[in-house]
């Protein structure tokens, strides 16, 4: 991002400003300063990097977890030492600073899908495209074990009892988003007209946007090249916005009424 900033004059975010804290299980710097940071009770996100559908995460939500973890992985280290076969790195896992105060829509936790579509790389060619908003089930407890209250994906919705009846509940088009951040919150918290297709969305875009740059010298660029991606956000209760993934197959699904219509007019449209 250093090299961006001195040659071009857009003024970037600091990482810490839109990504929850994270550390890289996979690097052993990054592990062992994780391991070393959580020796007090609070909760981290622990999830695989190249999956998706919320396969593989889990939460930290104590010290006593993080050192089950941490044994796991060096057993499994000697383990592969012992065996003198090549060295294989542990897949790689992030772990992240779970956000404990998320906006609750009708006391739900919910997040952000929306895309970018890398139309062309040569030359590169952005746009983006709004989605739609993702709700759990049943209402938000921080301290709950239960995986379908902190994660909103509609594959992790699916295992709970309740998703048969409540489906069409758990996904929001975005004028429904606005309209209820105007009705509910907009007097009490401060905010303009409209702030999820005003600020919201300018946010959303130069997250991606600064994602972006910092990630196309790694990109394979042919003409006849694109990708979408599903980028996934969380608005934290002082209206903070966040960064959780951005997702390089991003699920098209048309699983409830507003996906019926929402993906199908992304896929047309980036054709």
């Amino acid at each position: 991002m250093k090299k961006i900033s001195r040659s071009s004059n857009s003024k970037l975010l600091k990482m810490a400003e839109f990504f929850p804290e994270s550390f890289r299980l996979d690097l052993k710097d990054e592990r062992n300063a994780f391991f070393e940071l959580c020796k007090e009770e609070q909760i981290w996100i622990c999830k695989p990097s190249c999956s998706n559908q919320g396969r593989g995460i889990f939460l930290l939500k104590n010290p006593a977890a993080a050192n089950t973890l941490q044994a796991k992985l060096q057993s499994s280290e000697e383990h592969l030492l012992n065996k003198r076969v090549p060295y294989k790195a542990p897949q790689a896992r992030i772990v992240q600073r779970y956000i404990h105060q998320p906006l609750l829509l009708e006391g739900k936790k919910f997040d952000v899908r929306s895309y970018l579509l890398i139309a062309c790389t040569a030359p590169y060619v952005l746009f983006f495209a709004q989605g739609y908003v993702r709700l759990t089930c049943v209402n938000y407890d921080a301290t709950s074990d239960d995986l379908t209250v902190h994660l909103t994906n509609q594959h992790m919705q699916k295992k709970n009892s309740l998703y048969s009846q409540l489906k069409d509940e758990t996904v929001w088009r975005m004028e429904h988003f606005n309209s209820y951040v105007n009705e509910k919150f907009r007097k009490t918290s401060g905010l303009p007209k409209d702030w999820v297709f005003t600020v919201f969305t300018k946010r959303m875009q130069q997250i991606m946007l600064q994602c972006f740059l910092a990630a196309k010298h790694k990109l394979a660029r042919k003409l006849g090249y694109f990708d979408l991606i599903g980028c996934d956000f969380l608005i934290d209760e002082n209206f903070k916005v966040w960064l959780l993934e951005m997702n390089a197959n991003p699920a098209l699904h048309t699983d409830c009424k507003v996906l019926e219509d929402v993906i199908p007019t992304i896929v047309y449209e980036s054709l």
